[in-house]
């Protein structure tokens, strides 16, 4: 999921120094009301129609697309962001089936609490934020908008969605630093005491063509699991056509049974690579590849005798039109395993998919 906000002061800096050099104007008496930030309210929604070549839901492994031949409904978010002086707020709550995939762990209900987290910053430099928030890891996001491709990755899929807990973010220069304690993966209330440390390290060039991420959760999930991922994210932006994204994650799980010594479970990792083209103002296009692996037998291969791997490779194009954004789709799909089902209801090793969404956002 590539959940990062950079801001930047350069129109107050801006502003500063055209007033530093002009001469003092006379002092006027009016008395003055201070004037109160607005908040800034953005608001989306998709909808898509998927069509499988076997004919069956049962070769999507990943999350918000389980359908076949059906129009679907995916999610309208409604996200309200305030700030004032120290203190900010974000309030982002979602209606329909993927806000419901996406807060899995709550009650099942298609009316969610995606974020609300309160902020203060101490003396400008040290950021606050206490609540629930999107997850750093990743390079994906959960609102359709935000991404190029509108089916989502393995990495994504498996990986965390969300945190809530506390954390403290600071920046100097171009690093910026992140660490919280928080919840265990996905879970807005717990009856239990443990906690995940999270983490993020942060760099960019001074012209933000290059960005890199570090990225880090880990903790205890109960007495008996634990669980640590790290990841990686890289953006180039190689022209103002052209850009590539990278990412990278491994996540490695150990259990114990009373009495005894912490023991691996296993782990899953992948990489992807993300093309991005844009040769027209309406027009974006995005490759994405990304391999898999489930060799320990944790998601998709769990009931495979060895584990497996998959190769993903999914073709999106963007046609923005105003505020629509429609995206055609095709996605195929190679494993090591006949995890698939064809259209006579055979076990297969891949998997070929269409989609059409539409978003809306303003």
């Amino acid at each position: 999921m590539l959940q990062r906000i950079f801001a930047t002061g350069l129109a107050c800096s801006c502003l500063f120094s055209a007033s530093a050099q002009q001469t003092a104007a006379p002092i006027d008496s009016t008395p003055t009301t201070a004037i109160t930030p607005k908040p800034v309210l953005t608001v989306s929604a998709d909808a898509y129609y998927r069509y499988d070549l076997g004919k069956t839901d049962a070769n999507d492994f990943t999350s918000f697309t389980h359908s076949n031949n059906s129009f679907e409904l995916g999610m309208i978010s409604l996200k309200a962001e305030h700030s004032i002086g120290k203190v900010g707020m974000v309030a982002d709550v979602g209606f329909g089936k993927r806000a419901e995939e996406f807060s899995y762990a709550d009650d099942n209900t298609r009316f969610v609490i995606k974020q609300l987290n309160l902020s203060y910053t101490i003396k400008n430099k040290v950021k606050l934020t206490a609540g629930s928030w999107a997850t750093h890891v990743g390079y994906e996001l959960v609102d359709a908008y935000l991404n190029r491709n509108y089916s989502m990755s393995y990495m994504f899929s498996y990986g965390p969605f969300f945190h809530t807990g506390l954390k403290a973010e600071a920046s100097f220069g171009k690093s910026g630093f992140m660490l919280g304690l928080a919840n265990p993966t996905d879970l807005k209330s717990t009856t239990f005491g443990k906690k995940y440390v999270i983490g993020q390290y942060s760099l960019a060039t001074k012209d933000d063509k290059l960005k890199a991420y570090l990225n880090f959760q880990g903790g205890k999930s109960s007495d008996s699991t634990k669980m640590m991922q790290f990841d990686a994210v890289v953006t180039a932006a190689i022209t103002n056509k052209f850009s590539i994204g990278l990412n990278g994650t491994v996540a490695d799980f150990k259990f114990k049974a009373s009495e005894t010594e912490f023991e691996s479970m296993g782990k899953w990792w992948g990489a992807a690579v993300y093309l991005n083209a844009d040769p027209l103002p309406w027009l974006g296009l995005t490759l994405r590849t990304e391999y898999f692996n489930d060799g320990d037998q944790l998601n998709v291969f769990s009931a495979a005798p060895e584990g497996g791997h998959i190769i993903a490779s999914t073709l999106s194009a963007n046609f923005k039109v105003e505020n629509l954004i429609i995206i055609p789709e095709i996605r195929f799909e190679k494993a090591s395993a006949d995890i698939y089902v064809d259209s006579s209801d055979l076990a297969t090793r891949t998997s070929t998919s269409f989609l059409v969404a539409g978003i809306y956002k303003f």
